[in-house]
């Protein structure tokens, strides 16, 4: 009876693991498809209402609406080279859609990283496959650079997050190593602790020679 109800115990810890993985994994993989829905929805938007008049303003001298198709990677990189980058991104998307599933990050910053650079990749994926193109529509006025959208902000903000947290962790493990390196009461010597912990103040020449006159005094 005893083995069995360890046994019993076992599966039921295996049931439950098994549950958080599945809900874990559900929520993973709805966040992920709600960022490509998302983005999505925005290029059906700009094809319908924006390519038939090419552009609009959203903040006059800052930022417009102009639709636009590229054949490259974000930002207009690596032009003419769909092959490439359909076998490139299908790839390298699978490898972090296995990180987050199966080997899911423990820290926030670094999940919902990797989970922005996963939806923004498949969002132009999507783009590739489906049209050979990818629809851009965000055109920055004051500053000479390439039409974008809202996929391409999802894997740069997500590397952004990645690299931050990789700061976090370089500045707390220097924290934790000078904190462990400070000395403590407990590593001084015994003849400079007290019964207290406090360190004790150590007597001048003076002092000692004091109390050695004042001693032979007494032995007089």
């Amino acid at each position: 009876p005893l083995l069995n109800y360890h046994r019993a115990g076992r599966l039921r810890g295996q049931a439950g693991s098994g549950r958080l993985f599945l809900i874990s994994a559900l929520i993973t993989i709805v966040a992920a498809a709600l960022l490509v829905v998302i983005d999505q929805s925005i290029k059906l938007w700009a094809t319908v209402n924006l390519a038939p008049v090419g552009s609009m303003p959203l903040i006059p001298g800052v930022v417009e609406l102009r639709y636009y198709l590229n054949d490259g990677a974000a930002f207009s990189i690596l032009q003419g080279k769909q092959t490439f980058l359909i076998l490139f991104t299908g790839a390298a998307l699978l490898v972090v859609a296995w990180y987050l599933l199966f080997k899911k990050p423990a820290k926030k910053l670094e999940y919902i990283g990797w989970l922005f650079v996963l939806g923004g990749g498949i969002g132009n994926l999507v783009d590739r496959v489906m049209n050979g193109e990818v629809v851009d529509y965000i055109n920055l006025l004051f500053m000479n650079f390439a039409v974008f959208n809202f996929a391409d902000i999802l894997v740069c903000t997500g590397i952004g997050l990645l690299l931050l947290g990789l700061v976090l962790d370089e500045v707390s493990a220097r924290r934790k190593k000078q904190e462990e390196a400070a000395p403590s009461a407990a590593d001084l010597p015994e003849s400079t602790v007290g019964h207290t912990g406090q360190r004790r103040q150590g007597r001048s020449p003076l002092d000692r020679n004091s109390s050695n006159f004042y001693s032979h005094l007494a032995v007089c």
